[in-house]
């Protein structure tokens, strides 16, 4: 029996994903439940799983992009496993005869050496005196393509002897959406930033007293993610047009904070949410941050754990950024930027003193919030932050960290 594997939808509004990558050959026997694909879509990477055991028969190159619910491969659950590790490339050709243009295309491909042009590539080159070895081709295993030629510039000065070689590669879905999307927010928002600065002494101070029995007590460290997310929820109910967005018209507001914490993974920038962050604990702040971030990291994250949110928090200090001007995530109406630590001189009481000073942003959406509630808002956090006990804590402290 011949199983037509399709794509499942991924998410609701998704209508079209791409294959990012096969995790399986033509012809393989792969098991009911094995991932044989990674997909991307306009907001996650997913892996497929095949439906059932038996041979696969791929219908798909990678890079194509194909409508949910569109054949991506055939698997005959009549093949017997293999006794040995490789599967017979040659039992589903005889059964699927269709099957085998496919198979010679990609034996063929894998037998171009590197430097190889296609014919049309060749006669380009020619006609430009160049020599395909001189090209970085990005056809399978290297291939010049005609594209290739067409694009290659011929070296006009002297020779310097180093490499000149360059590559071309395509895009994923999921990093053309978000390209779109930062376009869209620069044109369609009013943005603008605000920035202060945060000692961050009295959360070092807290950090070094209790974060080994933190860990201890609950399985994760006492980050700066729990205090930064704490203060956020506080400045949110204090000035609630920084948690609304625009719908129309109307300024829909919301009486939940969704905060939603933007995280690196495989793929790029992911934005899982913490849903009722106002609810949270410090300790349940960490804990949810961690299993976002795992999940992230290991391709897990689904859409729906990236749908909403109504604030974001983003940490380029991570990477080294001292400052910057983080760009809204839509449609929400404000992000906040953290940024690295780094010891500066300030004055304290009349004297200088060395402190951790942290630079701080929020990009906000002018046409809902003003500029008084946008400082007033990052004036809250700041103030949350440099005085965590009495404002986060409720001037007891194990009591905050559930010791």
């Amino acid at each position: 029996m011949i199983l037509e594997m399709k794509v499942p939808s991924p998410g609701e509004s998704i209508t079209e994903v791409e294959i990012a990558a096969w995790l399986v050959e033509d012809g393989d026997y792969v098991e009911k439940d094995q991932a044989i694909a990674e997909v991307d879509s306009d907001k996650a990477t997913l892996e497929l799983p095949a439906e059932v055991s038996g041979i696969i028969t791929l219908k798909a190159e990678e890079g194509d992009a194909v409508e949910v619910g569109a054949v991506v491969c055939l698997i005959d659950t009549s093949a017997e496993k293999p006794a040995g590790d490789e599967a017979p490339k040659e039992g589903l050709k005889e059964e699927a005869p269709k099957a085998e243009a496919p198979k010679v295309v990609a034996v063929e491909t894998k037998t171009y050496a590197t430097g190889s042009a296609s014919p049309a590539a060749k006669k380009i080159l020619a006609e430009k005196g160049m020599d395909s070895s001189s090209i970085s081709g990005t056809g399978k295993d290297g291939r010049v393509t005609k594209d290739d030629a067409v694009n290659a510039v011929p070296s006009m000065g002297t020779p310097a002897g180093g490499s000149r070689g360059a590559s071309r590669s395509k895009m994923s879905m999921l990093r053309r959406k978000v390209a779109e999307r930062l376009v869209e927010v620069k044109n369609t928002t009013a943005m603008l930033t605000t920035f202060n600065e945060v000692d961050m002494s009295p959360i070092f101070a807290l950090r070094s007293e209790y974060k080994e029995t933190f860990k201890a007590k609950h399985g994760v460290s006492l980050g700066f993610m729990s205090f930064f997310t704490l203060a956020v929820v506080r400045a949110l109910e204090m000035y609630p047009a920084v948690n609304s967005m625009l719908d129309g018209k109307e300024m829909l507001s919301y009486d939940f904070c969704d905060i939603s914490i933007a995280v690196s993974g495989p793929k790029g920038l992911m934005v899982p949410v913490i849903r009722n962050a106002e609810n949270l604990s410090f300790r349940g702040v960490e804990s949810e941050v961690k299993r976002l971030a795992i999940r992230a990291r290991d391709g897990q994250i689904t859409v729906d754990e990236m749908t909403g949110g109504t604030f974001t928090i983003t940490n380029g200090g991570v990477f080294g950024s001292m400052l910057s001007t983080p760009i809204i995530n839509p449609p929400q109406s404000g992000i906040l930027g953290m940024h690295n630590i780094v010891e500066r001189p300030v004055a304290i009481d009349g004297k200088v003193e060395i402190r951790p000073i942290m630079f701080v942003a929020l990009s906000y959406d002018h046409r809902i919030i003003d500029g008084k509630e946008s400082v007033g808002f990052l004036v809250a956090v700041k103030e949350a932050l440099e005085n965590p006990v009495e404002l986060l804590m409720n001037n007891g402290v194990k009591k905050a960290l559930e010791l």
